[in-house]
């Protein structure tokens, strides 16, 4: 072999080898990055382990906000209408959170089935839902009560939120 083809087989080599080591790089954050969207009701069947980050919707139970006197720690029950979950959140909340609204909270359980929010979000308007909290809400009455909720893939009312 040539010593100039010896030399573009090396480089070849060399190319290919940061091409595999830069894909298992990006597997591997690509896969703790990943957040697996869960309602209360998956969460009860099927728990995830303790400290996989995930994401779970569903709307604020009324009633059960509380927040720690002297912090801003607040503690509240999310329902899909079938089951609801503990959810614990230690920052400032969004303005738009409320009793009876969407949310989606990013975070993981606890030991003792807690939910631990890092990150809460709530929905933006009054005619929006996250198609993904919208289909989940509608499973889970549909398995509640047996009935269907009509367009509930769509995740918006029929004035077309934004």
């Amino acid at each position: 072999m040539t010593p100039a083809r010896k030399q573009r087989l090396i480089l070849v080599l060399m190319v290919l080898a940061g091409v595999a080591a830069a894909v298992t790089v990006g597997t591997f954050a690509f896969r703790e990055n990943l957040a697996y969207f869960m309602t209360p009701s998956d969460i009860a069947a099927n728990a995830p382990p303790q400290g996989t980050q995930i994401r779970l919707g569903g709307l604020v139970e009324p009633g059960t906000v509380r927040r720690e006197s002297g912090s801003v720690e607040v503690s509240f029950m999310v329902t899909d209408g079938a089951t609801e979950l503990e959810v614990r959140f230690d920052q400032v909340l969004p303005d738009l959170f409320g009793e009876g609204k969407g949310v989606v909270a990013v975070g993981s359980l606890d030991a003792a089935g807690i939910f631990r929010a890092d990150e809460v979000l709530a929905k933006h308007d009054e005619n929006y839902m996250p198609p993904e909290v919208a289909a989940a809400l509608a499973q889970a009455h549909e398995n509640a009560t047996g009935t269907p909720v009509p367009d509930a893939e769509a995740g918006e009312s029929e004035e077309g939120g934004t």
